[in-house]
C-alpha cells in the first residue's frame, strides 16, 4: 500500500499529468482520503465514480487509473476516464488498461452506452479514444471554466454492440 500510495501522489502531482485533470495537486492526506473512499464504492454502482488501478503486470507497480462513472440516473451508460503516470505514457499501457475496463463495463456490467470527454487540445487521449473505436459525438466551444480559462472538449462514445464487434474487443 505504500509504494502505491507514493506512486499515486507522484503521478498526481505532475503538473504535465493533472494539465487536462480536475485537480491541481494531491497531497499525501487527500490522497489517502481519497484511496479510502474508493475503497467504499462499489464497481459499477449509479452515481458513484469508481477509480481502477493500472498496474505492471510483470512487478505490480502502480502506473495509473482508470475512471467509471455510472450515470444516477440511467443505470446502463456511464463514463470513462483514465490517467497515466508521465513515464509510462505512450507505451500502450492506456489503451490497454481502458480496453479490458470497456471489455469489463460491456460484458460484467451490461452498460448500454460509455462516453469519454477529453480536453480538445489534449491529443494524446484524442488519439487513445479513436485507437480504440470511440465515435467523436460532439465538440464543445468553451463549454466548461478550467484551470483559469474557458476550454474546449470532445465527447466519444461507444456503444455495447459496438464494442463487441470492434477489433480492439477480438484482439485479446
Amino acid at each position: 500500500m505504500a509504494a502505491d500510495l507514493a506512486a499515486f501522489v507522484a503521478y498526481r502531482n505532475d503538473p504535465l499529468v493533472a494539465r487536462y485533470q480536475s485537480w491541481e495537486t494531491y497531497g499525501e492526506q487527500e490522497a489517502i482520503e481519497f484511496l479510502r473512499h474508493q475503497a467504499d464504492t462499489r464497481p459499477g454502482a449509479p452515481g458513484e465514480w469508481t477509480q481502477f488501478a493500472v498496474e505492471l503486470k510483470a512487478t505490480g507497480a502502480l502506473v495509473g487509473d482508470c475512471a467509471l462513472h455510472v450515470k444516477a440516473d440511467d443505470a446502463r451508460q456511464g463514463e470513462i476516464g483514465f490517467t497515466l503516470a508521465r513515464e509510462y505514457q505512450g507505451r500502450g499501457y492506456a489503451a490497454e488498461a481502458v480496453a479490458r475496463l470497456l471489455d469489463h463495463v460491456f460484458a460484467e456490467l451490461q452498460l448500454h452506452r460509455v462516453v469519454a470527454i477529453t480536453d480538445c487540445e489534449n491529443s494524446a487521449s484524442v488519439a487513445l479514444l479513436e485507437r480504440l473505436g470511440l465515435r467523436r459525438e460532439g465538440h464543445f466551444i468553451q463549454n466548461v471554466w478550467f484551470k483559469g480559462r474557458w476550454g474546449n472538449e470532445y465527447l466519444y462514445a461507444v456503444l455495447a454492440d459496438e464494442w463487441r464487434g470492434s477489433e480492439m474487443m477480438n484482439a485479446k
